[in-house]
């Protein structure tokens, strides 16, 4: 029985399903009703293939043996949760082990069900049908953020150890967008395990109960890290934002007489940003903050950050709100 190949998503019918056992009549048994009820198959018979496999090909469930030799199941599952490139995919245990600590086993290394062997096909389908359906919406919406240009991922924050001192923030998923973000700005291990710039902001942040902005600059172009609450899992929303503002800050130059330091206070207070962001932002003070938005509100005539703003926004071409 060979495997069927790598299918997009669109072309998929019914969902794409990778059955993991070393059990040729079980997974004879599965792929057969299965394949009759339209789904598109792929197999493994052992735990390195199957991380190989769901890397690959972005199943829509994983259905998977509990006892193998080699890597066993549950370490199998360990890994696929621990990816961000995995860690959607819900796993569902096949398993002859019913035993409480066996049923906790499997829940803890990020199964979402189990069905106990011998394998009954109309309801090992049934659960599929409904654990598929929500990870469906959940990558519908991450699709959807995409599109509207938001990159956006979730990170796990885990306590404080000897090992690591201030706590460690896993990506549990991401966005494409997120995804090539982090890369660009750090390297491919950034999509994975958060870096370390980002993790002690998002440590410290959580600690202190408020959500500022991170920001940090390179060749005139700025990454903007803001909290978006957290998710049903208790993890966070990060949303990254790449800034490219050299342009418009010289731009703000030349158009009203400021400095530069001027100038690229007036472009975050067009962002919506408060003095304490905006200090944030540019490594200042609050209150050296206040004293620039002063001598800006003279500069252009007005009295308060929102009559700045709007002329800015009005006489700056390429200058839009966040």
């Amino acid at each position: 029985m060979a495997s069927a190949p790598q299918t997009p998503i669109g072309e998929r019918g019914a969902g794409l399903v990778l059955i993991v056992d070393d059990v040729p009549d079980n997974l004879a048994l599965l792929h057969d009703a299965l394949d009759a009820a339209g789904y598109t198959v792929l197999v493994a018979t052992d735990g390195t293939q199957a991380l190989a496999r769901a890397a690959a090909a972005d199943p829509d469930i994983v259905l998977l043996d509990a006892v193998m030799p080699g890597i066993d199941g549950f370490e199998v599952a360990r890994r696929l949760k621990a990816g961000p490139e995995t860690a959607h995919i819900p796993v569902v245990f096949m398993t002859g082990l019913t035993e409480t600590e066996h049923v906790v086993a499997a829940y803890e290394a990020g199964g979402v069900d189990y069905v106990t062997k011998p394998l009954r096909p109309p309801e090992v389908l049934a659960r599929m049908a409904v654990h598929m359906a929500g990870a469906r919406q959940a990558r519908q919406a991450r699709n959807a953020l995409d599109a509207y240009g938001h990159a956006t991922l979730a990170v796990r924050l885990t306590p404080t150890t000897p090992a690591a001192p201030g706590g460690t923030a896993r990506v549990v998923w991401q966005t494409p967008l997120a995804r090539r973000c982090l890369v660009a700005w750090f390297d491919a291990s950034a999509a994975e395990r958060l870096p370390a710039v980002l993790t002690n902001w998002l440590v410290a942040s959580a600690a202190a109960g408020e959500a500022r902005p991170h920001t940090q600059s390179r060749d005139g172009r700025q990454l903007v890290a803001t909290l978006q609450g957290r998710t049903v899992d208790d993890d966070w929303l990060v949303v990254l934002r790449e800034v490219d503002d050299a342009d418009t800050v010289q731009a703000l130059v030349r158009c009203f007489g400021l400095t530069l330091r001027e100038s690229e206070v007036l472009y975050w207070v067009t962002k919506g940003k408060t003095n304490r962001d905006i200090g944030d932002i540019l490594g200042a003070s609050p209150a050296t903050v206040k004293k620039h938005l002063e001598r800006i509100h003279e500069k252009l005539g007005v009295e308060t950050r929102t009559a700045a703003a709007a002329l800015a926004l009005q006489r700056v071409r390429g200058l839009s709100p966040a």
